[in-house]
């Protein structure tokens, strides 16, 4: 574990950038919001929170800054969520990675979800998409199924990384159809597709739908199934794993948001209270469904024991597949 965390945390380059919206009764000595996403920008978290923080900051009476640190699975922005003082100016978009999957991987993260983080509210949640190069052979998960039993190991998946999303959407989905596929972790979604619309064609991938929807919509990536008992209205021509034939898989990647703990309860309800407010605009929710997401605002209450059942899902599914920090 040594070699995996702390050389990724000594050589990771933190990427901040400022999303200003207007405020109303902002005062000058007004510390702005600090809204921390784990990952790089362009990625699911990312267009979420760009999408709805600086609305939840007016709400506040503020700004939203919105500061990309991203590296170790989404582990340095967590660590720097936890050590940020609990006075509710910093918060935290995460999601089914770094919360709920990274804990199973990682026994040593440098933080702990159930002593470092206090939950706020669930925020959206998006289906996963398997995605191809437009000249693959693979045109149907049954393709993929078909094409992997009868080359057991020899097709090839990219990961935003070992414990991603995306890892473990396919560790599902091989385990659902009993196939092998072959893992190739990637630092970031848009490494892999990079890969993919060049050297690696006949790679495969499977991502949330926000973060590779503009790459299906421009032509350079091909969306074969989406997850979910319906066909998303971002992508309504893209059949489900179901429709598809593909029993037993499915997965959401969620999104939420949580604050250092010792947070006050006073701060983290206005909070929760602006957030329910910009989720509930129909045009926030318009906005949203084009990118392939559902709002999913809840109780703080809630979101704690969606979370804890989460993490246990997924503590199953890493013993399971024998998932090590390293693959």
């Amino acid at each position: 574990m040594k070699s995996v965390f702390s050389t990724i945390f000594m050589s990771a380059v933190t990427f901040t950038s400022l999303v200003m919206s207007p405020a109303h009764g902002q005062s000058s000595g007004d510390r702005p919001l600090s809204i921390v996403i784990p990952f790089a920008p362009g990625g699911g978290t990312d267009v979420l929170a760009r999408m709805t923080m600086p609305k939840i900051a007016e709400k506040l009476g503020t700004v939203a800054v919105i500061e990309n640190r991203s590296g170790a699975a989404g582990a340095i922005g967590a660590q720097f969520t936890a050590r940020a003082a609990p006075d509710g100016k910093t918060l935290m978009v995460g999601s089914v990675s770094e919360i709920g999957i990274n804990p199973s991987i990682y026994p040593k993260l440098p933080y702990n979800v159930d002593r470092d983080f206090v939950p706020v509210t669930a925020l959206a949640a998006a289906p996963m998409v398997l995605v191809v190069s437009p000249t693959s052979s693979v045109q149907t998960a049954g393709d993929l199924v078909s094409q992997a039993k009868a080359n057991p190991g020899k097709i090839n998946f990219g990961s935003a990384g070992t414990g991603s999303g995306a890892h473990m959407a396919a560790e599902l989905f091989i385990y659902a159809t009993q196939i092998k596929l072959t893992h190739v972790p990637y630092k970031g979604t848009g490494a892999v597709a990079a890969d993919m619309l060049g050297s690696q064609k006949d790679m495969i991938m499977f991502a949330p739908l926000p973060s590779i929807a503009g790459l299906v919509r421009g032509g350079q990536l091909k969306a074969v199934a989406v997850t979910g008992k319906q066909r998303s209205p971002a992508m309504p021509d893209v059949p489900t794993f179901v429709e598809s034939g593909i029993r037993g898989f499915d997965m959401d990647y969620w999104y939420g948001l949580v604050a250092p703990a010792g947070t006050p309860a006073d701060v983290r309800n206005k909070i929760h209270q602006a957030a329910l407010e910009v989720f509930s605009q129909p045009e926030t929710v318009a906005n949203l469904s084009k990118q392939g997401l559902v709002p999913t605002i809840t109780t703080e209450a809630d979101f704690a024991a969606f979370v804890k059942t989460d993490m246990n899902k997924w503590a199953q599914v890493v013993k399971s597949a024998n998932i090590k920090a390293d693959d």
